[in-house]
């Protein structure tokens, strides 16, 4: 009955003991203990600085690119009245180091104006 019990405590042992070591080696392939954070890496600044000014029905925006890639510019413009009709500009080109001018206008007053930017197709 001896090598019987022995047997039995060494297969317990060895399960117990490759139950243990699978997660320890999982987790240090992972690399959780090389102390290393793999961070994501950081986009480019991209985009133009625009300021928007609205003198009664006129609206002009001035945009400046001060980063190396190309930005599409866009001015949208919401007008006060219900029968007046609101208007999205056609999008313009932003060079790097270049600033273009927007503009646009309502019949009567301008409720709200903002251009919107996306990245230019490479």
């Amino acid at each position: 009955m001896r090598p019987t019990r022995r047997r039995t405590r060494l297969l317990l042992a060895a399960s117990a003991a490759a139950a243990l070591a699978v997660p320890l080696g999982v987790h240090v392939a992972s690399g959780a203990d090389s102390g290393t954070k793999a961070e994501p890496p950081k986009p480019e600044p991209a985009g133009s600085e625009c300021r928007t000014s609205i003198e009664g029905s006129r609206v002009v925006a001035y945009c400046h690119n001060p980063y190396p890639s190309t930005d599409l510019v866009r001015l949208h413009t919401e007008c006060a009245r219900w029968w007046d009709v609101d208007a999205d500009g056609t999008a313009v080109e932003v060079a790097p180091g270049r600033t273009v001018r927007l503009e646009d206008r309502c019949w009567k007053e301008i409720a709200t104006a903002w251009v919107s930017h996306r990245p230019a197709p490479l």
